[in-house]
């Protein structure tokens, strides 16, 4: 509404951040968990004089830096170029919230990427006392950065007491804030062994420092799967009721959960009687296989948090279609084309006939001729739809849930959404761009299916 709508075809812009969110989190939990690996191993090897393994950890430490800094750090840019565009209204509100917290990640990034670096090319250059507590300070500044965003992100679906107090600190200690914070650190623990196992089935080839690794980075994956089912089970509680019901009444999202949890014990099972109890077991193919098991998990996981959030985008305060909760009933009043910056400019370009004392009369929309109407009706879906649906093909296509509908049908769930499904926003607009947004999908409506028999002698026509 108060931003130009970034409209990306068949994928959707929401879709789109969850593509760049999704390849950032494998990357950026790995960094986690990756950081502590190195910060532990290095010190025993430093501590048993295992210069083997101490070369091995500087081959890997190459690999570590090289798709964590990289690649992590021009993804973590994505989404903010992603976000920014396609949720502006979001992502303003919570830069405003969160400035202090944005302002002490941003000091973590930096010291968490300095510290990667001197550990990396000064790992013959320093003493061991001072390249393990090098190791050390990055381990912590990566897992600190971890905790700052995660108190951020799990704001976004119970922000607790925040709207009455509207402090900092309220908003960020929110309900969600601990499970969250133990789930994504027992994720980065389970996914850097799944990465360390990766590496090292590829390029590590005495059979005695294979053992090793395999033995030594068994127990933080074991202790991941714990957190992760633990930290799991805390956000199932700390649920907001809208979202515990959009969990519930979703069979896919019921699904996906029962398979995560399944899939972190079987990893869990495998993990212990296999590396942890008899090294040696873990075969390249095997370690390929984990790998893909936990990439899996981890955006399994990521999907399932973000779609019990709807209809909003922050719990309470900004919907899905960039609106603020509070909006709702001058928008009702006044017109949707009115009380949008960009909307209202549309109109008054194109349309000025419906211009009245430099508003738009909503009165007159519909004495404009009917391809005009379906035009301003298929703006409307823009803006108010959009952000969830594709119009004719695509992710969650308009046209996929409309077969055979009437336009009384459609006008139903234009005017009450929320009524057909709790998780979608309710209409905001006026009872005339009900109507425009009608003609709309009434004109991309498909015809019910054809040659469908209910027994009756009545076919789909």
């Amino acid at each position: 509404m108060h931003y130009p709508w970034w409209h990306v075809p068949f994928l959707t812009a929401p879709m789109l951040i969850a593509l760049v969110s999704v390849l950032h989190v494998v990357v950026s939990h790995y960094a986690v968990g990756g950081g502590l690996f190195l910060a532990v191993e290095t010190r025993h090897a430093y501590r048993t004089g295992n210069e083997r393994y101490l070369a091995y950890l500087k081959e890997h430490a190459w690999f570590f830096i090289l798709l964590t800094v990289v690649y992590g750090a021009i993804t973590g840019v994505g989404i903010w170029w992603t976000i920014g565009l396609a949720s502006p209204l979001a992502t303003e509100a919570l830069i405003h919230i969160f400035v202090f917290g944005w302002a002490m990640e941003y000091v973590f990034f930096i010291v968490e990427v300095t510290s990667a670096l001197i550990f990396y090319y000064y790992w013959e250059r320093l003493d061991p006392w001072t390249h393990q507590a090098v190791a050390w300070i990055y381990a912590f500044s990566a897992w600190m950065s971890l905790v700052m965003i995660t108190g951020i992100t799990a704001f976004m679906l119970n922000p607790g007491s925040w709207p009455s107090g509207h402090g900092f600190w309220t908003g960020f200690f929110n309900p969600q804030f601990l499970p969250q914070v133990l789930a994504r650190t027992g994720g980065s623990l389970l996914l850097a062994t799944l990465y360390v196992y990766l590496h090292a089935a590829l390029t590590v080839k005495p059979p005695s420092l294979y053992r090793l690794i395999e033995s030594r980075s068994a127990w933080p994956a074991l202790l991941g799967a714990v957190l992760v089912v633990a930290g799991g089970l805390g956000w199932y509680v700390a649920l907001p009721p809208s979202a515990r019901a959009a969990l519930a009444d979703a069979s896919v999202l019921n699904v996906l959960t029962v398979l995560v949890f399944a899939c972190t014990v079987v990893v869990f099972v495998m993990l212990y009687l296999g590396p942890y109890r008899n090294p040696g077991w873990l075969s390249p193919g095997f370690a390929i296989l984990f790998f893909a098991s936990g990439l899996a998990a981890i955006t399994t996981g990521e999907y399932i948090r973000e779609a019990v959030r709807k209809p909003y985008i922050l719990y309470n305060v900004v919907l899905g279609n960039q609106i603020l909760a509070e909006e709702i009933p001058e928008l009702r009043r006044s017109g949707y084309l009115e009380g949008g910056t960009w909307t209202k400019a549309f109109v008054a370009a194109r349309y000025p006939q419906v211009i009245s004392a430099s508003k738009v009369d909503s009165a007159k929309l519909l004495s404009l001729p009917e391809n005009d109407q379906i035009h301003l009706g298929q703006t409307l879906f823009q803006y108010h739809c959009s952000d969830c649906h594709a119009a004719v093909v695509g992710y969650s296509a308009i046209t996929q849930l409309t077969h055979g509908w009437t336009a009384e049908m459609i006008r139903r769930v234009v005017e009450h959404p929320e009524k057909v499904a709790f998780f979608m926003p309710p209409w905001a607009g006026t009872t005339e761009e009900a109507e425009l947004l009608t003609k709309y999908l009434a004109s991309i409506a498909p015809p019910h299916p054809p040659g469908m028999n209910y027994g009756d002698g009545r076919t789909g026509q």
